[in-house]
């Protein structure tokens, strides 16, 4: 009579948090951070754009030159870089591998279109869509973040009404309610409970 002790299959996952400006995500990625700090690895994205108010260098965002960015991918260093707003933003992939490796679950902070390049060259990547109650309220967000003019504001208020009707190529959708973003990390830290418990699992690979 055979004994055999099947495990469960768990390999680290790779999060990716996207949706239109002023949805949130980094209030939900920085919450994610609180309540499992030894969980996770936040990949710090690379950008040309010059820091906002209260932005720190290496835990916002890393900010660098033009040249440096070009650099940067030159050498291949980057996952996935694309041009935001008129800005350069991309995802350095070492941060990735190394985080793998020490069998921390990955999470990315994206736009959309980053989103959709990241599924297609890392199949097995959980996209996350996050999005508002209202477009009222994504507006609002945007007007009370005071970085853009009224042209920027409305540019991003065209750009993300194109951005959801793509919601369809994500996985989940999670809405963050005005005020309570902690109903919104409840419903990520779900996901990736389930997530971890599938039978089939795709290992993370770069």
């Amino acid at each position: 009579m055979s004994h055999e002790i099947y495990e469960c299959p768990d390999s680290p996952l790779l999060l990716v948090i996207s949706g239109p400006s002023g949805v949130g995500k980094d209030t939900i990625a920085r919450g994610l951070l609180e309540r499992r700090p030894e969980s996770f690895h936040f990949v710090v994205t690379a950008t040309t754009r010059p820091p906002r108010e209260n932005e720190v260098n290496g835990r916002d965002y890393i900010f660098v030159s033009h040249d440096e960015f070009a650099r940067m991918i030159e050498a291949d260093e980057l996952l996935e870089y694309a041009i935001v707003y008129n800005d350069y933003k991309g995802i350095p992939k070492q941060q990735i591998r190394d985080a793998i490796a020490s069998g921390k679950d990955v999470l990315l902070r994206v736009d959309v279109q980053g989103a959709a390049t990241v599924h297609r060259l890392v199949p097995g990547a959980i996209l996350v869509f996050l999005t508002t109650e209202t477009e009222d309220g994504m507006v609002r967000r945007l007007i009370q973040r005071k970085s853009d003019s009224t042209e920027g504001v409305a540019l991003r208020t065209a750009t993300a009404r194109q951005e959801m009707k793509r919601l369809a190529e994500f996985d989940y959708c999670v809405v963050n309610p005005e005020g309570r973003p902690e109903l919104a990390v409840d419903k990520v830290l779900s996901i990736i409970d389930a997530a971890h418990c599938r039978v089939l699992q795709e290992p993370v690979q770069l």
